[in-house]
């Protein structure tokens, strides 16, 4: 599954392929987040003057906009290697240590989704973070002893859809916390640009516009877009991507004029419809709409409430009226944004 959509293995690894080709690999070409990539330039340089690693850096956010991108790029305007592994990946305390016995010095070592470390590898993480130090056990029963070995100066970059998940004891140790954020429209269309170029794939100003106003503020989505509507061009319009070749792509893949997918149109026609009125747990709109409360709460809640078509409640969450008349209905009177002069709600509780 990616971004909340399921895809066959072959697809998956050609989509794989497809980003590692387009990920830049230096900050100069990073497209976006200017506040970030400024205090990262920093953090770089002066790091580098001191001949020393940066400090740890947890990267938090949606997916798809750029943690897993942003950590390769540190590691290579350092001129180090990166060692890019996954929360759920790391097992046990026995993988985490063959990692760090084998990194260099100065070397970045990246754990997406690390509010999914398990218990016993987080807390083997922590002297190793902080004091380059990792204990482990030798023996059994009462021959048994706590041996320590010394480890390399390294960088731990943790990436996280969920920052609330991590425990204090975690994200304490990391010396910088970056928050990116959806990317703007012109942002997202520079991007395509640059991704077509290196596609080879001809694409006018206004076609770019266009798939970059679809692409829910996100990058991997409107890389996503190019290469589906690239396969419409080749096949149907010459190859060549401008304003109509990209509407007509978007209508096959079902991407509405406000970037929504079957996934969320799914999920406020039950929230406008069945449950209509009720607010509703992320568990059952899951039941519901046939998907995973986790793709529900970090891919598809989160446009929905910035777009202002659902909202939060302590009670669950509740279609505005902003849904019920992008579906064509009428909103009750108790949707919220329903009254007062036709203010709409754009951010939930």
């Amino acid at each position: 599954m990616t971004d909340g959509r399921v895809v066959s293995p072959g697809e998956l690894d050609e989509e794989r392929a497809a980003d590692s080709v387009l990920r830049p690999r230096r900050l100069e070409d990073f497209v976006g987040q200017p506040t970030i990539r400024e205090q990262v330039r920093i953090l770089m340089e002066a790091a580098s003057a001191r001949s020393e690693p940066i400090d740890h850096v947890l990267l938090y956010g949606p997916p798809g906009l750029g943690k897993t991108t942003l950590a390769q790029i540190i590691a290579t305007e350092m001129g180090v290697q990166a060692r890019l592994t996954s929360g759920p990946a790391l097992e046990h305390q026995g993988m985490l240590a063959s990692i760090l016995t084998a990194l260099e010095e100065r070397d970045v070592f990246f754990i997406d989704e690390i509010h999914r470390l398990n218990r016993a590898v987080e807390e083997a993480l922590y002297p190793a973070m902080e004091d380059l130090a990792f204990d482990f056990v030798a023996g059994k029963g009462a021959g048994a002893q706590t041996l320590r070995l010394s480890l390399k100066p390294f960088t731990v970059i943790g990436a996280t859809t969920r920052a609330g998940a991590l425990g204090g004891p975690l994200r304490d140790r990391f010396g910088v916390t970056f928050r990116l954020d959806y990317y703007g429209a012109e942002d997202l269309t520079a991007i395509i640009v640059r991704s077509a170029r290196l596609l080879g794939v001809e694409i006018t100003p206004a076609g770019a516009s266009l798939l970059a106003g679809r692409a829910r503020g996100t990058p991997r989505v409107a890389n996503r877009l190019l290469r589906r509507a690239r396969d419409y061009a080749q096949v149907r319009a010459g190859g060549s991507i401008d304003e109509e070749v990209a509407m007509a792509a978007l209508a096959i893949l079902g991407i509405d004029d406000l970037g929504l997918d079957e996934m969320d149109r799914r999920v406020i026609e039950m929230l406008c419809g069945a449950l209509s009125g009720h607010p509703s747990g992320v568990q059952t709109i899951a039941v519901s709409v046939q998907e995973e409360p986790e793709t529900i709460e970090d891919v598809v809640e989160p446009y929905l409430i910035r777009l202002g078509l659902v909202v939060r409640t302590p009670r669950g969450r509740l279609a505005t009226a902003a849904a019920y008349r992008h579906l064509g209905g009428t909103p009750p009177a108790g949707a919220p944004g329903a009254g007062g002069g036709g203010q709409e709600v754009l951010f939930g509780a």
